[in-house]
């Protein structure tokens, strides 16, 4: 006997307090991973605790467009001081949406990197990588309202670590989401199609899922090419979702209930 599927219409969008979708913990790395050195005494050894969710973290502060600077999408120039930065310039653009393919309107974007020598503008940074005067390496921007963003950089170089005496971080740029909601916050890192160091590097490796790493590999999008300018990439982001109440849905409502939820559900 076959059943055909029960339609429920279009997706809802959720309440303003509904609650965000619990973690798939089988998509994120392990706390503890001993080829990644650093995570050896950092790591939690005891079970995290779920509490339940509460205003603290279905909402969140609200950005307007006037509180960005004019140039903090551009990254090859709101550094400079007195020329342009050293290094290929680059387009990275994407999608921010959630669990359930809708977008995530007027979500900060913000982005921190490595110049093209593979230095940081950090006091802490000591490799002999060359200092860029007119490369800051930090930027942000809102998502619009299908959930699309767009900045101009100079694309990083890869640079040394000491993980194992000879560990390289492939080139990157270092992300942080911030969405509708405490919930949907999400720090991460973009990597760049074809790069050799990515199979190599052990905070790659620590994630288990391959399918996972292939999402953090940012692809050549040779449509969005800046003619005699850019080389552009595309990333998409997802973020946690919030859940809609399926049963308040008035396309589902006007179909009849299979027997079995008519006479009470399943006993």
């Amino acid at each position: 006997m076959s059943m055909s599927p029960i339609s429920f219409g279009p997706l809802r969008q959720p309440a303003p307090d509904a609650e965000y979708l619990m973690r798939d913990p089988s998509s994120h790395p392990s706390a503890y991973v001993p080829d990644y050195k650093t995570s050896v005494l950092r790591s939690p050894r005891n079970a995290l605790i779920s509490i339940q969710q509460s205003l603290s973290e279905i909402t969140a502060p609200i950005f307007q467009p006037q509180e960005l600077g004019k140039l903090d999408h551009d990254l090859i120039l709101n550094g400079a001081k007195d020329g342009l930065p050293i290094g290929e310039r680059i387009i990275v653009h994407g999608y921010v949406r959630d669990q359930f393919g809708r977008p995530v309107p007027n979500a900060l974007v913000e982005v921190w990197q490595a110049n093209a020598s593979g230095r940081y503008r950090h006091k802490k940074d000591q490799y002999l990588g060359a200092l860029d005067p007119n490369f800051g390496g930090c930027g942000r921007m809102l998502t619009d309202a299908d959930g699309y963003y767009c900045y101009r950089t100079i694309r990083p170089g890869p640079y040394p670590w000491r993980n194992r005496i000879n560990d390289w971080r492939p080139a990157h740029i270092h992300y942080a989401i911030s969405g509708t909601g405490w919930a949907q916050r999400l720090i991460t890192q973009m990597y760049f199609e074809g790069d050799p160091l990515i199979p190599g590097c052990p905070i790659v490796r620590s994630i288990g899922n391959e399918g996972q790493v292939r999402r953090l590999i940012a692809a050549q999008d040779r449509g969005a090419f800046v003619a005699l300018d850019s080389r552009a990439y595309r990333f998409d982001i997802v973020l946690r979702g919030q859940a809609a109440t399926l049963f308040e849905n008035p396309v589902q409502a006007a179909r009849p209930l299979p027997a079995f939820l008519a006479h009470g559900g399943l006993r």
